[in-house]
């Protein structure tokens, strides 16, 4: 039996694809389109009062030091400093 699992794409809030794992074993996923047979047979899953998996909870942010965020744009807290004259 085919189960679903509803996943969220970057930048999304709300799933708008899913996932499901084939009889090869592979992953097929889908965005939720008209047009594409993954999505109809999805719909077809659903009337049949299947329901998905949710979405897993995307991983939150990593909170940064001021350091670590200028590290990442390549200055240091000295090169800024300098850069507006506070030193």
């Amino acid at each position: 039996m085919t189960t679903y699992t509803l996943y969220l794409r970057s930048g999304k809030t709300k799933a708008d694809a899913a996932y499901y794992i084939n009889e090869q074993g592979n992953m097929v996923s889908f965005i939720f389109d008209p047009a594409n047979t993954d999505y109809q047979a999805y719909l077809a899953w659903l009337a049949e009062g299947n329901t998905p998996l949710p979405a897993p909870e995307p991983e939150p942010a990593p909170v940064l030091t001021t350091e670590q965020k200028l590290e990442a744009a390549g200055l240091t807290v000295a090169e800024l400093k300098e850069l507006f004259g506070l030193e």
